[in-house]
This record gives C-alpha cells, structure tokens and sequence, in this order.
C-alpha cells in the first residue's frame, strides 16, 4: 500500500522492451546508495524486515488511520501472507537517536517488492483484490513484472533526498532482476473519492494508461475518476492536489489505471499505477543510477 498523505503508495511497473536500467548489473547485498546518514538497501533477516514492519505500523495505523485487526494491533506491526515472499528495500538513519539521545540507527522509508515468480508462489499480486489486472499480465505474458507495494516514508524524512534513494534503490533492484514493468497502487488519504475530485479527475483525463497497459478496477468496487469533466477542471490545483510520489512517477512515464477504489481497512482511495521500464526518460535513468554520493 502506498499512501499520499505519507508521500506513497501501492504500485506495480511492467516494461516491452530492455533498456538502460539493464545496462548495469548491481550486488543486491550490498548499499543502494547514499545521502549523508541515509542508506538505501535491501532488509537483511526476519529481524529488519520486523522493523520495517513497524515503520508501516507507525505510518499506516497510527498516522494514516488504518484499522487493524486482534493480531496487528497485538504485535503493533503491520504483516500479511505476502512479505514472505517480498523483498524489502529499506531506507536507513545512521545518524538517528534513541530518546537516551544516543545515536541508534533507524529504518525511515521502506518498499515492499514482489516480483512475478514469488507472486505466483503467493497465489496472485496484492493488487488482484482490487483491480482486474489479469488482461494485463496476459498482454504480456514472459514479460518481467514487479509489483511495488506498501511504501512509507516517516513524516520527517519525507523529502525530495529519501524519495530519490528510495528510486535509486528501486532501479538497482530493476537493473538486478532484469524488470520489464513495474505495478501498483497509489493512495489518496480517507474513504471519500470526491473529496479528491480534482486530483483524481486529473488523472484520468491526462494520464490513464490505455492500449496495451490499459487496467481497469474490479467492477464491485469501481469508483469513477473522472467526477469532472475535462473541460471544467483546474489543472493548475489538480496537479498541486497530487503529491510528490505520483508527480513523481509521471514524470517517469507513469499512467494510471480506470477506476479508483475505495479501501476502508486502511483509509485510502486507491488508484492503479503502471510504468514500463522501457518508457522512463532516460535523464531519470542517468540521474538515479548514479553511484556517486549526491551532496546532501
């Protein structure tokens, strides 16, 4: 899950054609990349992966209002049957402090990721329970898919530095596992579609994905995205409407799928993000691959 009001989203990304992220090859045990104190790499053992399980906690329940279940709320982690079969990139804090005020590193930003071989070990993607993305992968079917998922971001380390290792790290992981498209869904904050009329209707007026990448919602949970029509919107105010996370992905080529989805567990209202890797501006390639430590 990805949500706004944190910066993130739940998303999937497919691609046709190889491309300068598969140009080079990255050791996906080692650092992603850096920032100052900030360290962008894989979670390494069930004890960072718990970690990161209750930075989602903290950012999903008890900032963006989630309801969890006995369990979840016991363990103050948010868990399902699909981190087994998920890698975890993780965004690291060397410099954090402890309440003691001693230095104790922190995990600040984390993407779950699934790719299409663990998901069929899973029994589908997360996203099927919304939208219908079964015409999709047939579309390309031998294509390499991964789906992006349950990101969050601490509220104050949400700046344009962890989003940029979190993307760093994100197409060293792509490079790695020679990704095609990537997938996924990206929230709006509360249960309310129309209160994001603009946004929303933004989106599917200049940035739905149609033709061959074209996803649409499931028909009993549909909700329509273009409550305004095209001529009578603001595009200057639904574009400030959207946050960082989605400016960002269409800056990377992203479109969006038919429909938004209103998901009461954890407060959002969903939309489908697909982004295939062949289609990224190869300046955001050059720019996130760099292995040189960017000045803080």
């Amino acid at each position: 899950m990805w949500t706004i009001n944190a910066g993130f989203g739940r998303t999937i990304i497919a691609s046709t054609q190889p491309t300068q992220p598969h140009a080079k090859k990255v050791k996906l045990d080692e650092t992603l990349g850096r920032l100052g104190t900030l360290e962008a790499r894989l979670a390494r053992g069930k004890k960072e992966i718990r970690r990161a399980q209750r930075l989602r906690y903290d950012v999903f329940y008890k900032e963006g209002g989630a309801i969890p279940d006995a369990r979840t709320a016991f363990t103050r982690r948010d868990a399902d049957r699909f981190d087994k079969y998920c890698d975890h990139l993780i965004v690291i804090d060397h410099a954090a402090k402890n309440r003691r005020g001693k230095v104790k590193p922190r995990i600040v930003g984390a993407y779950r990721l699934l790719r299409d071989e663990m998901a069929a070990k899973a029994g589908g993607f997360y996203s099927a329970d919304e939208y219908d993305i079964e015409p999709l992968l047939a579309r390309h079917a031998g294509k390499r898919i991964l789906e992006l998922g349950r990101s969050c971001v601490l509220a104050e380390y949400r700046s344009k530095r962890t989003i940029e290792l979190l993307w760093r790290g994100l197409l060293a992981y792509v490079r790695a596992h020679d990704i095609d498209v990537m997938i996924g869904c990206a929230s709006f904050p509360g249960v309310s579609p129309l209160a994001h009329a603009q946004a929303l209707s933004y989106l599917a007026h200049y940035a739905s994905a149609d033709g061959v990448w074209s996803v649409k919602a499931r028909n009993d949970l549909y909700k329509s995205m273009a409550m305004l029509p095209k001529d009578a919107l603001d595009v200057k105010s639904a574009r400030e409407a959207l946050s960082p996370l989605i400016k960002g992905y269409m800056r990377l080529g992203a479109r969006f799928g038919d429909g938004a989805v209103v998901d009461i567990k954890f407060n959002t209202t969903d939309v489908f993000v697909v982004m295939p890797v062949a289609e990224i501006d190869a300046r955001y390639i050059e720019y996130f691959s760099g292995t040189e430590r960017r000045a803080a």
